[in-house]
């Protein structure tokens, strides 16, 4: 079944530019990850530090393996500096 996966942070002040740099370097390598079906990112308009990042993933063992993978070769330790407060959900479909 496939899977949503959603990261909310923010972004601390004086990081926009980079991290928007860093994230466009990041993002190609994970949409052509196996098993990603699509990512796409969002900012908030009433708070233009907030950032969502939806990521469509045939399962759940897929995304975990690319976060493995992302971990494992220190992609994240960069824009890790650069933000607060992540959070992360996993959502199955309703079927509605």
């Amino acid at each position: 079944m496939a899977c949503q996966a959603l990261l909310e942070f923010g972004m601390k002040d004086g990081c926009h530019d980079k991290l928007k740099q860093t994230f466009k370097e990041i993002v190609a390598d994970t949409r052509d990850f196996d098993g990603c079906i699509t990512l796409y990112m969002i900012r908030d308009r009433a708070n233009p530090s907030r950032i969502i990042i939806t990521e469509l993933w045939e399962t759940q063992e897929h995304y975990e393996a690319y976060s493995k993978w992302h971990t494992d070769r220190g992609d994240m330790n960069i824009p890790g500096a650069m933000i607060e407060s992540p959070s992360r959900r996993f959502f199955d479909f309703w079927g509605v």
